[in-house]
């Protein structure tokens, strides 16, 4: 692979390496929480718009009576 051979932080298997590690080590915890926290951001969101929705009883909504009958088709003349 062209791409990864010169690269100090991936392995020839495409495998994190330690030195990889090492840097990313002081952000693990960081980023988990900042990972947490817009997920339940997300998931707030989406349970707040849930209960909103199903709240409204569509009274205002008008629903006719019977449905409507179709146009009878209209054949000119001369043809059966």
């Amino acid at each position: 692979m062209a791409g990864y051979d010169h690269s100090s932080y991936y392995v020839r298997a495409n495998a994190q390496s330690a030195a990889l590690l090492r840097a990313r080590r002081p952000y693990l915890v960081r980023n988990a929480v900042t990972g947490f926290i817009m997920a339940g951001l997300a998931a707030g969101v989406y349970m707040y718009t849930i209960k909103a929705v199903g709240q409204d009883e569509f009274e205002d909504v008008k629903v006719p009576e019977a449905p409507l009958q179709p146009a009878q088709a209209v054949t000119p003349q001369g043809q059966k």
